[in-house]
């Protein structure tokens, strides 16, 4: 399984981005993490396999969407009123199985490389 994140960069407090992330195989549960300098992975959103159910971190609730399209394989988290506090790398990942926790890091056995999003105050 191979997992590409691209859409990252610089973008002013109050800007908006939308990554997206290409997975190869069967369609399971995909998750956005980000890890910001110095401090450990942190969850920010995942959807089911269909994308009918969408988990959320507090601190993004209402700013970040998460959405897939799986004819063509990719999910997508558009990121609107960012703030200095999102910027971070952010990771696509994702799960092998159903009927887990998609909130957990523990859950997604594939990642891909990572986007820098980088928020200016």
């Amino acid at each position: 399984v191979q997992l590409q994140a691209s859409g990252g960069g610089l973008v002013q407090a109050g800007g908006s981005l939308r990554l997206s992330c290409v997975a190869s195989g069967k369609a399971y549960g995909m998750g956005w993490f980000r890890q910001a300098a110095g401090r450990e992975h942190e969850f920010v959103a995942s959807a089911s396999w269909s994308g009918a159910t969408t988990y959320y971190a507090e601190s993004v609730k209402g700013r970040f969407t998460i959405s897939r399209d799986n004819d063509k394989n990719t999910v997508y988290l558009q990121m609107n009123g960012l703030k200095p506090e999102d910027t971070a790398v952010y990771y696509c990942a994702k799960a092998k199985v159903y009927g887990i926790d998609l909130t957990q890091e523990a859950s997604f056995p594939y990642w891909g490389q990572g986007t820098l999003v980088t928020v200016s105050s």
